[in-house]
């Protein structure tokens, strides 16, 4: 995986929380730290945006797609 570096401003309170992590060896260094914590947050955004995107469908449309057909594939399919 490629890097880049960037500089960035942080609340002193909030890198004074971070070095406690890399103080308690939860971190290896700012980077890392900094890194997880757009990771997760990134995750976190993709997640809650399927969800709000899964709110919108409509649960019974999306079944009776699913069955569509279904009982006509059902003669095809092996038996085991």
């Amino acid at each position: 995986m490629s890097t880049a570096k960037i500089a960035i401003s942080i609340d002193n309170e909030l890198l004074n929380k971070i070095d406690e992590f890399i103080k308690d060896d939860i971190f290896k260094n700012r980077s890392q730290a900094i890194q997880t914590a757009v990771k997760y947050i990134i995750k976190r955004m993709e997640h809650n945006r399927l969800a709000r995107e899964c709110a919108k469908l409509d649960p019974r449309l999306e079944q009776a797609m699913a069955d569509e057909g279904l009982s006509q594939d059902f003669d095809e399919w092996p038996e085991y």
